[in-house]
């Protein structure tokens, strides 16, 4: 299994045992310093899109992707059904000293539930782990496996033109298809793909694969709220 710097910097972070900055490292230009913080962020401290997000959520709830739990640990706090769901074995091992109950060490694309949900949840651009358009249909066909019918997706990502110059990346890829490479503790993690999509792309593929797509908030920058519910058969 390949190492798990997330998992380490989350947990030496938990611990006030951080060993110096994490560096994320991207295919568009120059690294930047990761603000880890971020991932333990409080209520207060959410952005909009989250706040509506978790307002919306119901019945039972799949977090994916759920980190270091913040957003799980907020519907928990609510009296909500919630089951966490993380790659990342170190950053589930940070969600059982928070005190979270249902953590699911797993891949999603792998999980076969005894139950369905109502609601997955997929926050800080979540449903990003696809990596790619062509890997997002396949998820957007697992999640049918996952929900129970009348069920809802609830995802946020952006629009990252920003990050390129008019003549746009030096791909014939989708430019919201961008690689990352975590650095911690004098060590480099394998390079990821993650994916950001805009509210465009996001209506032809949704469409293709049987969704509705409903945007229930979007900022001055581009970020917005998602909603996902599948069309009838």
């Amino acid at each position: 299994m390949d190492y798990d710097i997330y998992g380490h910097f989350l947990k030496d972070f938990y611990k006030s045992d951080l060993k110096g900055d994490v560096i994320l490292h991207n295919n568009y230009g120059e690294a930047e310093e990761l603000p880890v913080d971020a991932f333990f962020r409080g209520e207060e401290d959410m952005p909009d899109v989250e706040v509506f997000a978790l307002n919306l959520c119901e019945g039972k709830i799949l977090d994916i992707g759920a980190g270091t739990g913040t957003h799980s640990l907020v519907l928990q706090r609510n009296g909500l059904d919630v089951t966490a769901i993380e790659l990342s074995q170190g950053a589930c091992e940070v969600m059982n000293l928070r005190g979270l109950k249902k953590i699911i060490h797993s891949d999603v694309m792998s999980f076969k539930p005894e139950e369905k949900f109502d609601t997955l949840l997929m926050m800080m651009n979540g449903i990003g782990f696809c990596g790619y358009i062509e890997d997002l249909k396949l998820f957007l066909a697992h999640a049918k496996e996952l929900l129970n019918n009348g069920g809802q997706i609830l995802f946020d990502s952006s629009d990252v033109a920003y990050l390129y110059d008019e003549e746009g990346p030096e791909t014939e890829s989708y430019y919201g298809e961008i690689d990352y490479q975590y650095e911690y503790d004098e060590k480099k993690g394998e390079w990821f793909s993650w994916l950001y999509i805009d509210i465009k792309m996001m209506k032809i593929v949704s469409e293709e694969c049987g969704w509705n797509f409903q945007i229930i908030y979007q900022d001055e920058e581009d970020h917005y709220l998602g909603r996902l519910t599948a069309e009838p058969i």
